[in-house]
């Protein structure tokens, strides 16, 4: 069965991603992105929130989700998906 466009893969909860985060948003900032990732307790679903614009972005990426490690994970596939290889 072929996949839907733009649809996000499921995050791997055992990748460790919550562990380098520091290092991608420093990595991405190194690379002229400028980059958050933000919980907000007001919220009540998707209250984390991944952000980046700039650098070799062609436009800004944004994702919300239940989960730090699943909103980081879909970000880095959107910044993927616009050619910038994110060594993590």
């Amino acid at each position: 069965m072929a996949r839907a466009k733009n649809r996000l893969p499921k995050p791997d909860a055992d990748s460790g991603i919550e562990d380098v985060s520091l290092l991608i948003l420093e990595w991405l900032g190194e690379h002229g992105v400028s980059a958050l990732l933000r919980f907000d307790a007001e919220r009540s679903r998707n209250q984390w929130t991944f952000a980046a614009a700039g650098g070799a972005l062609s436009h800004p990426v944004r994702n919300d989700a239940a989960s730090a490690g699943e909103c980081l994970s879909n970000g880095l596939v959107l910044i993927r998906r616009q050619g910038m290889d994110v060594p993590f």
